[in-house]
């Protein structure tokens, strides 16, 4: 029997929730907003201070501590009675070569990209357990594949994510919930826009498109993995680098 749904209903997130940490950024923000196009409900957790997309609700936590983490969940389980979506964006960068590169520099990117996407799922897996259903997405970079010069930490903790999803995917497949990651290049954001305009445009020539990803590159694939569109797509690495790592 063919099953297929319209392209429209298996794109759509009416009545889920979402939870997007890191809504405020760059990547954050233009995924908040593709899920709010979609339809879903979407709580964006960033730091104090932070003001989050025009439809969202913002929920400031230190994500990358375990007690504000907890203390979240809780208020999300009273706000919520479900939980459909995690997209994990936060993420810093402390660039130095690895004979420069201070430890505290070290701990603090390992902390913020890696430490508080673990936090998350450990208290959003048994949520997705009990309802037998959800899709994680962490945000990755390609440099997690291939690595960076100056960015030891940096692509430490994005490789890392690869591993925490797959894992993860193993853990949880057998409650209905998925997990898969999304590894941008070169993507226009704050962060990226203090890089020399040599590292920029050396990453706009190596992607055979020839330019460089905007955030709603990413967030479309975010969704993609979100829906039902990617119903049976879990462990795996989409890269969105306009082909940068292509080997």
């Amino acid at each position: 029997m063919n099953d297929a749904q319209p392209l429209p209903r298996i794109l759509s997130l009416d009545g889920r929730v979402a939870v997007v940490a890191g809504g405020a950024g760059g990547i954050g923000r233009a995924v908040v907003e593709r899920l709010l196009e979609a339809g879903a409900r979407v709580a964006s957790v960033d730091r104090p201070g932070t003001t989050a997309v025009d439809g969202a609700e913002s929920v400031p936590c230190d994500v990358a501590d375990a007690a504000a983490v907890d203390a979240l969940f809780d208020d999300l389980e009273r706000r919520f009675d479900r939980l459909d979506a995690l997209v994990h964006c936060a993420g810093i960068t402390r660039d130095g070569v690895l004979w420069k590169l201070d430890p505290s520099d070290w701990d603090e990117v390992l902390r913020v990209n890696l430490g508080s996407a673990f936090l998350l799922l450990r208290r959003a897996a048994p949520w997705m357990r009990r309802t037998g259903r959800g899709t994680v997405v962490l945000v990755s970079s390609i440099n997690g594949e291939r690595g960076k010069f100056g960015q030891a930490n940096y692509a430490a903790s994005k490789a890392g994510l690869h591993g925490l999803a797959r894992t993860a995917a193993r853990e949880l497949g057998g409650f209905g919930v998925r997990v898969n990651v999304v590894a941008p290049g070169l993507i226009e954001t704050d962060m990226t826009r203090g890089l020399l305009e040599d590292v920029q445009r050396q990453a706009r020539e190596e992607s055979v498109l020839g330019r460089s990803g905007t955030p709603d590159d990413v967030a479309r694939a975010v969704l993609f993995l979100s829906t039902e569109a990617s119903r049976h797509v879990t462990g795996q690495v989409l890269r969105v680098d306009g082909g940068q790592l292509i080997a």
